[in-house]
């Protein structure tokens, strides 16, 4: 994995885990009775979402070593995922 590569992986698990994070623990201004004029009663009432870019980061970042390693560290390599397909194939 390259420079570029890594980077990439990143953002992707990054975003990934945001938009996996955001509907957690979120309560609408309609479950809050505090409805703000103008928007719908199904937006969030306090989306919080310093925080959850806060932990996308950190989770991403953890994927990511995980991810780094097993690429990096050989522990799964280009040969074994053409083993599998080969094997795959012969069904």
């Amino acid at each position: 994995m390259n420079l570029t590569g890594g980077i990439v992986l990143y953002a992707v698990l990054w975003f990934l885990v945001l938009f996996v994070l955001l509907p957690i623990g979120q309560k609408s201004q309609a479950e809050m009775g505090e409805v703000t004029p103008g928007t719908p009663a199904g937006a969030p009432h306090e989306p919080k979402l310093k925080k959850k870019m806060l932990w996308a980061t950190v989770i991403a970042g953890l994927i990511w070593g995980v991810i780094a390693y097993i690429i990096l560290g050989g522990v799964i390599t280009r040969a074994d995922i053409e083993g599998w397909s080969q094997n795959l194939g012969r069904n």
